[in-house]
Formats: C-alpha cells, structure tokens, sequence
C-alpha cells in the first residue's frame, strides 16, 4: 500500500503589519523559533497585509528589523497575502460552485438590531454569532442586490459544509492540550457562518491562513492561545479544501503584572521602543524567558 512521506518540519511566524511588534509578539516569535530548532530552513516569515486600511509600509519594514535585532533568520521567498488575491479568489468561486459560501448584505448594525430582536442569541469567541438573515434569499433575491450595488460579504455556509462531509471525524492535535475533536455543536456555538471576504478585504483571516499554511507545507503552527478556537474553523476549512491538518502548539500569552495580555490596540511596549532604551536582544530574551519584563514597563 502506497504511503506518504514523512513530512519536513516548518513553521511559520506570520505578523500582520497593522503597528509595530510589541514584547507580546516577541515571546511569541521566540517561542516559535525555539519549536524550529533556530534553523532558519524550519522557519518562514509570511506578511499577512490582507487589511489595505490598516497595514502600513513602515510596520512591514519594522517586522524586518525587529527579527533581524533578535536574531532570528528565515527561509526566502517571503509571501506577502496583498500580492496574491486571486489566488484566494480562485477558492471563493471554488466554494461559489459547490454552494459552501453566500452573499451576506447586512451591516453590522442589522445584525446587531436582528440579534437584539431575537429572544436569544448564541454568543460566540468574537461576538454574537451571525443570525443566518441572508442565508436563505433566494438566487434570485441575492442577484438582484448585486447588480444593484448592494454591498455584501461572502460568508460560509456551516450546515452546507457540515453536511458535504456527513461521517467523518474532524481532529487536530495541539501539543500542550492534546488532541481535539471539531463538532458541529461546537462550530455553531463558537463561529457560525464567519465572513470569508469582505468589499475592502478581498479575503478573511481565516480563508487566508489555511490556504498559506497548506500552500507552504507548514507541519506545525505555533501561535497564542487566543487563535485556540479558530483552529476549529480551520479545520473545518482543511476538510472541505482537502488540505493537510498541521500539528498545533498554542502557547500560553504574556500579560503584564495587572494579568492583561500585551495587545497592538492597547499600544503595548514595541521591541522598538525597548531597543530604544538600550535593551539588548539577549537582555530581553531572558526577561521573557524568566517572566522577568515589569521593569520594561517602568
């Protein structure tokens, strides 16, 4: 019987450039290059600049600086989402075809009213769970919103997908919590039919993170243990797609000394700024690695 090879080891750090790596990133970045042995053939760094409104040039060169500051040397080419847009829209006419995604045109404020009319809502890892308003417009109704100008999303039909793999058990294992089991009822109850593309975002997180990571044969994911729960729709993703499933590690994160974890939108310590200050890389290093960082925040 014909077997698959052993596959290489590869991981992956993927930043989006949305503001400049903070010492949260750093303990993730460090974490991961520990899993790939600081063997730069183990290791890719992939620009995930998929949000035209918020990704800047000077992050992605900061990302550049910062890894090069720290030591840390990757495998080339480096894979920049922006430039590869029709490669995922290939997927979304693919998933189009099979009836696995919908045009969704309400706005986020028709959501929130449909969800507040509802005498119960589930509440999912982001929010509340879409409501599933458009999902039964008929062809006719949603061709006729579109050529209107209307503008929509594409959103993933769960109970179509769920339904095209009837008998099969989707698992993944994550090396510090063991091996997983992605249920409908948990789908349902954690993600629902997520956005897949948005007008100004060609492509989602989601979509674009399972297709790169199958594109570029990565084994093991390594990320914080706030991507835990999305790893279930990316498996779902991997199923339907006929893609690998990677082996996960979802690290613990960093938190402050007040237990809040460092966030770009709570401006958190850049390495920029601790290079500023005339920290070393190595200095930094070993703060993260002994938990050692309140003096950073002085």
């Amino acid at each position: 019987m014909d077997t698959k090879p052993p596959r290489l080891f590869l991981t992956r750090f993927a930043p989006s450039p949305t503001g400049y790596l903070h010492i949260g990133h750093a303990a993730s970045l460090l974490e991961i290059w520990d899993d790939a042995d600081k063997n730069p053939g183990n290791f890719l760094l992939r620009i995930e600049d998929i949000d035209g409104t918020r990704c800047r040039p000077e992050f992605e060169t900061s990302i550049y600086k910062d890894l090069e500051w720290l030591g840390i040397q990757t495998s080339h080419p480096i894979r920049r989402q922006s430039d590869h847009f029709s490669d995922y829209k290939k997927i979304l006419d693919k998933l189009e075809n099979e009836n696995l995604i919908y045009p969704c045109f309400c706005t986020r404020k028709e959501i929130e009213q449909e969800i507040k009319n509802a005498p119960s809502a589930p509440h999912g890892i982001t929010g509340h769970i879409y409501p599933g308003t458009c999902k039964h417009l008929s062809k006719t109704e949603r061709n006729e919103k579109i050529q209107s100008g209307h503008p929509y999303a594409l959103r993933l039909n769960l109970d179509a997908c769920l339904k095209q793999i009837t008998g099969k058990t989707l698992k993944w294992h994550d090396i510090l919590k063991g091996e997983q089991v992605t249920t409908p009822d948990l789908l349902h109850n954690t993600h629902g039919d997520v956005v897949l593309a948005r007008k100004d975002t060609p492509a989602s997180y989601h979509l674009c993170v399972t297709h790169d990571d199958a594109l570029q044969n990565i084994s093991q994911i390594t990320r914080g243990d706030d991507l835990f729960q999305s790893t279930h729709i990316h498996r779902l993703l991997q199923e339907i797609l006929g893609y690998d499933t990677p082996l996960y590690h979802h690290h613990p994160l960093m938190t402050d000394k007040t237990g809040r974890r460092f966030a770009k939108r709570d401006k958190s310590l850049t390495l920029k700024d601790i290079r500023q200050k005339g920290i070393s890389a190595a200095q930094l290093k070993n703060m993260i690695l002994h938990s050692n960082i309140d003096e950073l925040l002085i």
